[in-house]
């Protein structure tokens, strides 16, 4: 029997290569987890930075991850009080952007969707805010400085994400952003130059079903602009030191085809039901010999069967010896409930063909060591001649059962 692995993930690696832009890596993983069988997604790897992992609590609750990026935006002017073109209106993709990520080994395809829900940075002022307002207290300068109060209370459509953090000259700020829009402020006082320095994003994916992916590395990538314009706004007046950022993915999915038989599975005496006993005492002719296998799979990815044994081609293998004769046998196999095989039936059974591939077959949850069947019998037509004078002894035959992940 053949086990194949598959590996699937999100991958990116970051680097500021000058002007041409910072690529940022996004990275997740599917395994299946036999304490949920029916919880077939990606679990996000990328390591949160900026945000989410200075202030973990504000964002494990809601499934939040920030990533951090080295691009300082930094004013080209003063900043006017009250000029509507002064604004620091902020602005990210929030709906939903498609991209095609490929597995590079198989050719396959899939679709993922990304979009931003959240903006922040740290806010740097040529002078303390206190200065600015003409104050002495220093959080009532970065209240004062601003005419819609301090950067914690995000404008809409952006929102309060919890935490806000201060100094001097700083204030460190991250909103959440529902939807795609400009979120806006005022400065109420003169500020000669500012900045950003680094900006971070949270960000969600949706991503494809990974039992119905091939086993492999899927890769994609995702380019953003930022400034005035682009994508990433910070404000008019507000310009990168890097225009460009693009998200690198690697899907990566690590499922599971194994197929366990008990202690002498491998050995399978057919026999009619309650033993040849009865036939001997009653001269009656049984009419099923057969043998029941069970077998233990475990799934979370999609395959195919065959089956090899002596014949001549179809669903017949011979078994037999010199001495005492031959007959034929079948196989029929049956999969466990949430396997679904040809005919899109779930517990799909059927007989095997010599040297012919069955399948696909599909989990349509992940299926942990759930029993199956294999059952080895000899066909009503072959009976009467297998029991006919003269057959005397033991007839044998191997048959060999292939679940390949390969489909």
């Amino acid at each position: 029997m053949k086990k194949q692995s598959i590996v699937l993930g999100f991958m990116a690696a970051l680097s500021v290569p000058g002007a041409h832009g910072v690529n940022q890596e996004i990275r997740a993983l599917f395994q299946p987890d036999p304490s949920q069988p029916s919880k077939n997604v990606f679990v996000n790897k990328t390591p949160n930075s900026g945000y989410c992992a200075q202030y973990p609590g504000q964002c494990a609750d809601n499934g939040t991850f920030s990533i951090q990026v080295p691009v300082r935006f930094d004013s080209i002017r003063q900043i006017t009080p009250g000029a509507p073109a002064d604004a620091l209106s902020l602005k990210v993709p929030a709906n939903w952007r498609p991209l095609t990520v490929i597995n590079q080994a198989t050719g396959d395809s899939e679709t993922v969707e990304v979009r931003i829900t959240g903006i922040g940075s740290e806010y740097v002022l040529s002078e303390t805010a206190a200065s600015l307002v003409g104050v002495t207290d220093d959080l009532e300068g970065h209240q004062r400085l601003w005419a819609n109060n301090s950067w914690v209370y995000a404008p809409a459509p952006c929102r309060y994400s919890g935490v806000g953090a201060f100094s001097p000259k700083t204030y460190r700020f991250f909103w959440k952003a529902p939807v795609e829009g400009w979120c806006s402020k005022v400065a109420a006082y003169r500020i000669p130059a500012m900045s950003f320095d680094t900006f971070d994003f949270a960000y969600e994916l949706r991503t494809p079903n990974p039992l119905h992916m091939s086993s492999g590395q899927y890769t994609g990538s995702l380019s953003y602009t930022l400034g005035p314009s682009g994508d990433f706004q910070m404000g008019a007046m507000m310009v990168p030191n890097d225009g460009n950022l693009t998200l690198d993915f690697v899907l990566d999915v690590q499922h599971e085809l194994k197929v366990d038989l008990p202690p002498g599975g491998n050995k399978v005496t057919m026999e009619p039901v309650g033993g040849w006993q009865r036939w001997i005492d009653t001269g009656r002719m049984p009419t099923e010999i057969y043998r029941d296998q069970l077998f233990y799979l475990s799934a979370s990815t999609r395959f195919k069967v065959m089956m090899i044994c002596n014949s001549l081609g179809g669903t017949e293998c011979s078994i037999g010896n010199n001495e005492v004769g031959f007959s034929k046998f079948q196989v029929r196999l049956t999969v466990p409930g949430g396997i679904v095989g040809p005919g899109n039936h779930d517990g799909w059974s059927g007989t095997l063909v010599h040297n012919t591939w069955l399948g696909p077959f599909e989990p349509s949850r992940y299926v942990d060591r759930k029993a199956g069947n294999l059952r080895f019998e000899i066909p009503r037509r072959w009976i009467e001649s297998l029991l006919k004078p003269g057959m005397n002894g033991t007839l044998w035959g191997n048959a060999t059962v292939i679940f390949d992940s390969e489909v």
